[in-house]
C-alpha cells in the first residue's frame, strides 16, 4: 500500500526531519512550505487520466478549496497565456473563499509569486500575466461573453436553483470555454442532489468527467478534534452526514413529497426579517420509550415567509422531559404560543406543559386525516417558494424525504415525529385562519 507523504513525514524522527530539512538550499527550503505535490493528499492531484472536468466531490473540511485553489496556481504559473473563471454562488463568497480565504489562492501563493487581487476589477492577476477572473453563478449572463482557457467552479451544489441559474450559469461558462490548447474545468462541492451536480455525475459515462470522492475524515490531521467530534455527535446516523461528511451524493426517494433540491433552495443563511409569529409545535410520543419527541420552532415573517428556526426534538423523553425541553424552545425564541397534537391525549398534553412552566398560550390541534395529508399542502408551500430553513436539520430534513405522496411514510424510524411536528407548526403559520400566504388553485 503507497504510504502517504505527509504520514510518512510526520512519523519520521524528528533528527532525521531536520537533516532532511538542513540538506535543502535556501531556495528550496523557501519553496518546501509551497511545494503542494509534497504535502498533498494522492486525492487533491489532478487524475492521471485524461479528462475535461474534474469534480472533486468530497464531504466537509476534506480540503476541496485548497485542491482548487491550488490547481488553479499550477496553471496560472505554468501557462502565462492562462485566462480563468472563478465562480462561486456570489461574489462576496468568491472572494471570501476562492481568493482571500485560509486555503484560497492568495493564501496557497509563496511570497515571491503572490498575484495580485484586483478587487474593483473582480480580477487576480499573477506575475507572468495569466488572469483570473471571478464571477457570481447568481449572474449567469456575465459569463455570456467572456472567453477562457481554465475555469474553477466551486460549490456548484448550493449555486442559484430558481430560473434554472445555475444550470445557465454552466452553459454559458461552456460556450465561452474556447482558449488554449486543453480546457479544463475543476469542480469542487459537497454532494447535494440538484441537477447540476447530477448532470456532472452522468458525465462520467462519455469519459469528459473523472470524480474524484472523499470524506472528511480523510483530512483528520488538519482540522480540529473537537470539530470531528462535534460533526460526529450532531450528525452521526443522518443522511446528512452521508451527504455532508461521507460525501455522498443521496438520491431522492422516488414519489416523496420533498426532495433535496427542494430543501436546498429554501436553505438561508442570512439574518431574517422580523417575525410576526413564532411558535413551538410538539408532536407527542405515545410513550417514553416510544419515538422521539418532534420539537420545531417556526416564524413567519414580516416578508410573507414561514422559516423554521429550530430542531429541539429529544429522543426517549419522560413527559417531563419533552414538556421542559418545550418550555425552553419557547423561552429562547420567543414564542408566542405552543401547537401540540392532541390525539395522544389532549388534556395530558396540555397539563404537562402547564407543569413545566410554560406559560404561553396552548393550542391543541386533532388530526383529522393521516400524515401524508396533512403534509400535502405544507410541501406545496417549499414548491411556491414560501419557506425558508434558516440552517441545517438533519433528522428533519431526513424524515421530510421520507413522506410518500402515495400516504406512506419511507424515512428514518418508524415515525415522522419531527416532519409532523413541522407540518403542525407550517400549517398554523401560512394555512390557517387568519394566516397570510396561501396556495391556492386558480
Amino acid at each position: 500500500m503507497e504510504t502517504d507523504r505527509l504520514d510518512w513525514l510526520a512519523s519520521a524522527n524528528p533528527k532525521f526531519r531536520d537533516q532532511l530539512v538542513q540538506w535543502l538550499n535556501c531556495d528550496e527550503k523557501e519553496e518546501l512550505p509551497y511545494h503542494w505535490p509534497f504535502w498533498a493528499r494522492k486525492a487533491q492531484l489532478p487524475p492521471a487520466a485524461d479528462w475535461r472536468i474534474w469534480l472533486v466531490m468530497a464531504g466537509r473540511g476534506f480540503g476541496k478549496t485548497r485542491t482548487g485553489a491550488e490547481w488553479v496556481r499550477e496553471i496560472a504559473e505554468a501557462n502565462p497565456q492562462a485566462r480563468i473563471a472563478l465562480i462561486s454562488s456570489s461574489l462576496t463568497e468568491a472572494r471570501a473563499v476562492m481568493i482571500e480565504g485560509e486555503s484560497g489562492l492568495l493564501a496557497c501563493s509563496p511570497p515571491n509569486r503572490m498575484p495580485v487581487f484586483e478587487a474593483s476589477l473582480r480580477r487576480v492577476r499573477f506575475p507572468n500575466g495569466a488572469m483570473a477572473q471571478i464571477y457570481s453563478a447568481a449572474e449567469p449572463e456575465t459569463l455570456r461573453g467572456p472567453q477562457h482557457s481554465h475555469a474553477w467552479c466551486d460549490e456548484i451544489g448550493k449555486w442559484p436553483l430558481s430560473h434554472d441559474r445555475a444550470t445557465h450559469c454552466w452553459d454559458n461558462l461552456l460556450m465561452g470555454l474556447r482558449l488554449g490548447e486543453d480546457q479544463k474545468v475543476i469542480v469542487t462541492t459537497t454532494p447535494r442532489s440538484v441537477p447540476l451536480v447530477r448532470r456532472l455525475i452522468e458525465g462520467q459515462t462519455n469519459g469528459s468527467t473523472v470524480v474524484t470522492r472523499g470524506k472528511t475524515i480523510e483530512n483528520s490531521g488538519n482540522l480540529p478534534t473537537s470539530f470531528i467530534t462535534a460533526m460526529h455527535d450532531e450528525f452521526a446516523g443522518t443522511q446528512l452526514a452521508r451527504q455532508e461528511l461521507n460525501g455522498e451524493l443521496i438520491a431522492d426517494v422516488e414519489g416523496a413529497l420533498w426532495n433535496r433540491s427542494m430543501i436546498e433552495q429554501s436553505r438561508q443563511s442570512v439574518t431574517a426579517p422580523d417575525h410576526i409569529r413564532v411558535l413551538v409545535a410538539v408532536d407527542p410520543p405515545a410513550s417514553a420509550r416510544g419515538d422521539a419527541c418532534g420539537i420545531i420552532v417556526a416564524a413567519l415573517g414580516a416578508d410573507g415567509i414561514g422559516r423554521v428556526l429550530a430542531d429541539c426534538s429529544v429522543e426517549n423523553a419522560s413527559p417531563e422531559k419533552w414538556a421542559t425541553a418545550v418550555a425552553k424552545a419557547a423561552l429562547l425564541w420567543g414564542a408566542d404560543r405552543v401547537i401540540a397534537e392532541a390525539n395522544q391525549g389532549g388534556a395530558m398534553v396540555e397539563s404537562v406543559l402547564r407543569a413545566a412552566d410554560c406559560a404561553l398560550p396552548v393550542k391543541l390541534v386533532h388530526a383529522s386525516r393521516g400524515k401524508v395529508a396533512r403534509a400535502e399542502p405544507v410541501a406545496a408551500l417549499y414548491e411556491a417558494g414560501k419557506i425558508r430553513h434558516v440552517g441545517l436539520f438533519a433528522q428533519l430534513e431526513d424524515q421530510l424525504c421520507g413522506l410518500m405522496a402515495g400516504g406512506t411514510y419511507e424515512g428514518p424510524g418508524r415515525s415522522p415525529d419531527r416532519a409532523d411536528a413541522l407540518v403542525w407548526a407550517l400549517s398554523e403559520l401560512m394555512l390557517g385562519r387568519g394566516a397570510v400566504p396561501r396556495v391556492m388553485n386558480v
